[in-house]
């Protein structure tokens, strides 16, 4: 089999950033004037949800230290539907895995996955919030603003998704799926949304924006009644930040890991352009033929949704997923087909040499390959030298490394340095 040659190059995307994290949380929260509806010892719960949001754990502690200020009594809670196993104590496994911990955050963590019904929605749908949430004086939503993986609206991942399926917990982000199939899951999660908003005491939202180079491009605070407003005004401003892929013609896409911390479906179907889901098909670019993946994090502790969106894995994938966290959370999001587990193989090369002999009659070593980290970190990929002349064109691309041969190991594994 011949290869092509390949070549590290290097993204350019929108380079704005926040410097000091924790005093613009601060800034930001003085800005709306909640000081002064929150009285000493007041309990205030604070959601932490399940995705690698860049600098959460300096979010978090500026979002407790203001309400210790204020001599309330602050406290985190999972705030992530059905992920970490379905279980109170995965779920606080897995914040500490982003460094959430008491000790980190400075305040008690209180996990459950105990809810309560605090009203219906207009389609009759119950809704349901966790249990120590509703028992607080106040609840402060925090979460990042992106585009989602299973939909493509107005208001996708944000805010009021987080007041739905996230501080739902299990129960609400299974019945919060199944609803989507028939009344649409933007329409699902604003109206529990507004549910929560009208019969939940939520205090304020902080909205987190990242740039395409996975750093925090904005914070925002809001007032429950301007939840739909600026999340929307929020999303568009993700879209228009979000890292891409260089090209949109791929023959194989290499994704060196997948992973719950990277993305809801493992790998952001935003940036892949590979989409298999029971709400439709809507993302159109890039074209890929054929994907592999390599490898699961170690954060997403065995979840391998998004394994069934491949082509080609690897055996050291199918043993690291732990089949019962996986299915749990591919049932509750009503996606089964992505765990469904692909033709795998011991080593990367063979990934590779299936891969090439699957899409045509394109000669091996004249293959468009692209390969990344993961989906979240797109600022440096490797490219096949099929697209050197396009790559001479574009300002927003520089090649970082002469062309060298494909990079496997003497164990027949990939090995490249981003």
């Amino acid at each position: 089999m011949k290869y092509p040659e390949i070549a590290i190059l290097e993204q350019h995307f929108d380079k704005t950033r926040i410097e000091n994290i924790y005093n613009t949380v601060i800034d930001e929260l003085k800005k709306i004037s909640i000081g002064n509806r929150v009285k000493k010892g007041e309990t205030v719960a604070i959601t932490a949800g399940s995705r690698g949001i860049a600098n959460i754990v300096d979010i978090l502690k500026a979002v407790v230290d203001f309400f210790k200020g204020l001599d309330a009594s602050p406290f985190i809670f999972p705030a992530m539907g059905s992920h970490g196993g379905a279980t109170a104590h995965g779920q606080r496994e897995l914040l500490s895995l982003y460094g959430i911990t008491e000790k980190t955050i400075g305040c008690p963590i209180k996990a459950t996955m105990e809810v309560a019904e605090i009203g219906k929605t207009e389609d009759e749908l119950p809704v349901f919030l966790d249990r120590f949430a509703l028992d607080a004086d106040h609840i402060v939503v925090v979460n990042r603003v992106k585009p989602h993986t299973k939909f493509e609206a107005e208001i996708e991942s944000g805010l009021f998704k987080m007041m739905a399926i996230g501080m739902g917990k299990h129960k609400g982000a299974q019945l919060y799926h199944r609803a989507a199939v028939q009344f649409g899951m933007e329409h699902v999660i604003i109206t529990a949304g507004n549910i929560v908003l009208k019969k939940a005491p939520v205090l304020c939202g902080v909205a987190i924006v990242e740039n395409g180079y996975d750093e925090t491009a904005i914070i925002k605070t809001i007032l429950p009644d301007e939840f739909h407003n600026e999340e929307k005004i929020l999303l568009k401003e993700a879209k228009k930040r979000m890292a891409h892929l260089p090209f949109d013609d791929i023959d194989i896409l290499i994704v060196g890991q997948i992973g719950k911390n990277i993305s809801g479906t493992g790998m952001d179907t935003n940036v892949t352009g590979i989409n298999r889901d029971i709400l439709g098909t809507f993302s159109s670019k890039p074209k890929v033929k054929r994907s592999i993946v390599l490898d699961l994090t170690d954060e997403s502790e065995g979840n391998a949704l998004g394994i069934g969106l491949a082509d080609f894995t690897t055996t050291r994938v199918v043993k690291k997923m732990d089949r019962k966290k996986t299915y749990i959370n591919c049932l509750t999001g009503i996606s089964p087909e992505k765990g469904a587990i692909p033709i795998y193989f011991d080593t990367d090369k063979e990934c590779v040499d299936a891969a090439l002999e699957t899409i045509g009659m394109i000669p091996s070593d004249k293959a468009k390959i692209i390969y990344i980290k993961n989906t979240l970190f797109l600022s440096r990929v490797a490219v096949s030298r099929i697209y050197e002349k396009d790559i001479m064109k574009r300002d927003d691309l520089k090649l970082v490394t002469n062309w060298f041969k494909f990079p496997f190991d003497k164990d027949e594994n990939l090995a490249i340095k981003l």
